[in-house]
């Protein structure tokens, strides 16, 4: 499965790479609702946790459902500004009806992919997302509540929220790595002018890449490798064409893709990091998962991992025939478990302990996408 945005007859201009200050405070909640998610953050997390005032906290608390499970697309901008604040007065200027529409969509909505009319002006949307605002807890029942009964006392009530949070902590984090994300996004914008996006989607994250028809019709598409399946254009605003690509530094192991109806695509990647390795795609890793579901695997993958060994030895050792190693081994090897090495006259085995070690994390990470 993927998202896929169709970019055929989009002018390369209309694809923009640029820092966003409100989709990165967001990237930041999320981290702190979630930690799990994050392991490489755990310290930045617990001391910043640690550090804010309960009247803070608590407020984070009843709006989480905007940024914990995955983001809204009101808190991806299509069109970033340059502080925090531009950002805001621009989602200040969204309707009330879209506004509501889109913060619910996330966790009350029956389908992303399908526009519904907003709960504001929709009788049977608005008992659906009461419903499904109450079986998540009493915290969001009330927050769902008072958005849809006071939106605009609602939407001054989040702006303040978001000023806190820079206030509190935001303003230092992004003063750092603001500085290191334009420099990503203006690094993307140079590779894009001069090699083309069949290059700049690589180089932006292994999962991205780009597919060009083969028929010579001049069709193209950007492909997210996500288990998550979706369908968009460029072209879904008609007054804004275009994808908008926003880096951020607390985003790993996500890749999110904002494709609502009626929404200019926007994608968000983390920054590349030194000491991170490229992940794997989901298809190799489920064909790794696959190739080590067959108890006989697992057995000689026990003995592999100890070092190397010759089909005869493996044969000998489970008491199996030597072509029956060989079709094993054979599978192992095309999920790449198994490294194959030639000593004279003899073909040894053994197990990639690294690719092992990474398989977890590799699973971790193609889930969390």
């Amino acid at each position: 499965m993927a998202n896929v945005i169709d970019i055929t007859g989009l002018p390369p201009e209309r694809v923009i790479f640029c820092p966003s200050p409100l989709a990165e405070l967001c990237a930041a909640l999320h981290a702190l609702s979630e930690p799990g998610h994050h392991p490489g953050l755990h310290g930045w997390v617990t001391a910043t946790n640690a550090a804010l005032k309960t009247d803070l906290a608590d407020r984070l608390c009843e709006a989480d459902f905007l940024w914990r499970s995955s983001r809204s697309d009101i808190l991806l901008p299509a069109r970033p500004g340059a502080t925090l604040a531009e950002e805001l007065d621009e989602l200040d200027r969204i309707d009330d009806e879209r506004f509501v529409a889109a913060a619910f969509e996330i966790s009350c909505s029956a389908t992303y992919t399908k526009a519904t009319p907003s709960p504001l002006v929709d009788a049977d949307e608005r008992a659906r997302v009461r419903e499904m605002a109450a079986a998540r807890g009493p915290r969001q029942a009330a927050f769902t509540d008072r958005m849809l009964t006071d939106p605009d006392g609602l939407r001054v009530w989040l702006r303040r929220l978001f000023e806190d949070c820079e206030e509190a902590f935001f303003g230092d984090i992004w003063r750092r790595v603001g500085i290191q994300l334009a420099a990503d996004a203006r690094h993307k914008t140079e590779l894009l002018r001069r090699k083309g996006l069949a290059e700049t989607l690589p180089a932006t994250s292994a999962a991205l890449s780009l597919e060009e028809a083969q028929d010579g019709s001049g069709g193209a598409r950007i492909v997210v490798d996500k288990l998550a399946g979706g369908r968009t254009t460029a072209f879904a605003n008609a007054d804004d064409p275009g994808v908008t690509f926003l880096p951020t530094s607390f985003g790993w192991p996500h890749l999110l893709v904002s494709h609502a109806p009626g929404w200019r695509p926007v994608i968000q990647y983390p920054v590349a990091s030194p000491e991170l390795p490229p992940p794997a795609t989901l298809e190799l890793v489920q064909q790794r998962l696959e190739a080590l579901g067959h108890p006989m695997r697992m057995q000689l993958c026990r003995t592999l991992a100890r070092g190397p060994h010759t089909t005869g030895e493996l044969a000998h050792a489970y008491g199996i025939t030597p072509p029956e190693v060989s079709r094993h081994v054979a599978m192992l090897k095309k999920a790449g478990l198994v490294l194959t090495r030639r000593r004279g006259r003899y073909v040894l085995h053994q197990l990639d302990l690294q690719v092992v070690a990474r398989l977890g994390s590799d699973f971790l990470e193609g889930v969390l996408r």
